[in-house]
């Protein structure tokens, strides 16, 4: 993975996991251990959710870039649609607390979205890799610079 996507991926999932951590505590104190279970699942099910999507989005970004707008809303859908058939399923468990793990669960994934949003708006990524000579500025050695206009 390259260094621009470790580090969205890192400044997404570690907010994330703080608010998980948070979340394990107040769940325990409020709901006893079971709600510091459920809080806990949520969290690893989030950044475990969120972390994949965010690896298929780059790896599609990569070898299919016309594709990305549309992989990107298909893929939040389907993830936000996996996350309420978890929460749906673990509705009657006696697992953990079912209340804890709900509240858990899409309070972590709006944390998720706000820092994965953020860490985009502030990664300094290039639209159009520019090529070595427009780099430089000047033609490279050998080349002659186009004529341009009227050739009158």
């Amino acid at each position: 993975m390259p260094s621009n996507d470790a580090r969205i991926l890192a400044q997404a999932a570690v907010p994330t996991a703080a608010v998980g951590v948070l979340a394990a505590v107040v769940s325990g104190v409020v709901a006893g251990g079971k709600g510091a279970i459920g809080a806990v699942v949520a969290t690893v099910i989030v950044i475990l959710f969120m972390g994949v999507g965010l690896y298929v989005l780059q790896r599609t970004a990569k070898s299919l870039p016309q594709l990305f707008q549309m992989m990107g809303l298909m893929l939040y859908a389907a993830q936000l649609l996996l996350l309420f058939i978890f929460m749906a399923a673990f509705k009657n468990t006696t697992l953990f607390n079912p209340r804890a793990f709900a509240i858990v669960l899409v309070a972590a994934t709006l944390t998720w979205i706000a820092a994965q949003t953020r860490a985009h708006m502030k990664a300094k990524i290039l639209y159009v890799e520019p090529d070595a000579t427009a780099s430089s500025g000047a033609p490279a050695k050998g080349d002659k610079p186009e004529k341009t206009g009227h050739s009158s």
